[in-house]
């Protein structure tokens, strides 16, 4: 249907030379050899994300924040009828260079400041950077915990990392992706409020890949480099090492500690923001 012919088709399942169902590369090659087309269920779900519009405006209002006034965009996914929040300070204007923070909820982090991990820290810096800036947006992305696999496993992931494993390793031994967060949703909200080029906050160069397209580009990033703590500091390095998070645009984490602004952290330093 979506490519405009009549929607019928066959299902079947190819088997390889072993007996085994083929998997997608061998059914490339098959394809190939045999002059068919092929999309995957991936491609299939990419498309219409990109295509559709996936989103709706359900309600906006502007919201005294503790770091400045901002105006908050309620916008709800016709997927699944998560509702979401943009927060957005100034005048959008003509969408070029605006300063952008997607962040993925973590109740853990972001509500009760839980030091195992640096989100709420980088929400709070990421909206006073914003603040600071007079102009810019961020998104807040429900349905996010624990990268996707939900603050039940999230906290059975702990225990693990508890008993020595890594957060990879902690999700992997649990069955889970490691990382099965999609940014489609966020970027088709940032393209709604007008967002065309931006300056996106994040330590992660995933993000590149998720929000490009939908009609935006990324212009650069802006690192939100945080405290590191005793709590949290395994944590990050994993990020670093297994994920390809970036802490410096230079030369990375200082002696496996990240540098906050011209003064490093230290194991000992509290886990605020106020420094930043």
């Amino acid at each position: 249907m979506l490519a405009g012919l009549e929607p019928v088709a066959v299902l079947c399942e190819i088997v390889d030379d072993d007996g085994s169902m083929a998997r997608l590369p061998r059914l490339r090659q098959f394809a190939q050899a045999e002059n068919l087309k092929i999309i995957s269920i991936t491609d299939l779900i990419r498309y219409r994300r990109k295509r559709d519009r996936l989103v709706e405006l359900a309600a906006a209002a502007p919201i005294p924040t503790m770091w400045g006034p901002f105006k908050a965009y309620c916008y709800r996914s016709l997927l699944d009828g998560i509702e979401h929040i943009a927060m957005v300070k100034g005048e959008i204007g003509g969408g070029k260079d605006i300063l952008v923070r997607v962040h993925s909820e973590c109740l853990t982090g972001d509500i009760f400041g839980s030091a195992r991990c640096d989100c709420g820290n980088q929400l709070a810096l990421a909206m006073k950077q914003i603040e600071e800036a007079g102009r810019g947006v961020l998104v807040y992305l429900r349905g996010h915990e624990g990268r996707g696999i939900g603050l039940g496993h999230k906290l059975r992931a702990y225990n693990l990392q508890d008993d020595g494993r890594d957060t990879v390793e902690a999700n992997e031994e649990l069955g889970l992706p490691v990382d099965s967060r999609e940014y489609g949703i966020g970027a088709q909200m940032l393209r709604d409020l007008g967002v065309r080029t931006m300056k996106l906050m994040t330590n992660n160069p995933a993000k590149y890949v998720g929000l490009k397209g939908y009609g935006l580009a990324v212009a650069g990033r802006v690192p939100l480099l945080t405290p590191i703590t005793m709590e949290n500091k395994r944590y990050l390095e994993t990020k670093r090492e297994k994920m390809g998070h970036v802490y410096d645009s230079d030369s990375g984490p200082v002696n496996g500690l990240i540098r906050e602004n011209d003064n490093s952290t230290t194991g000992s330093q509290s886990n605020g923001v106020s420094k930043a």
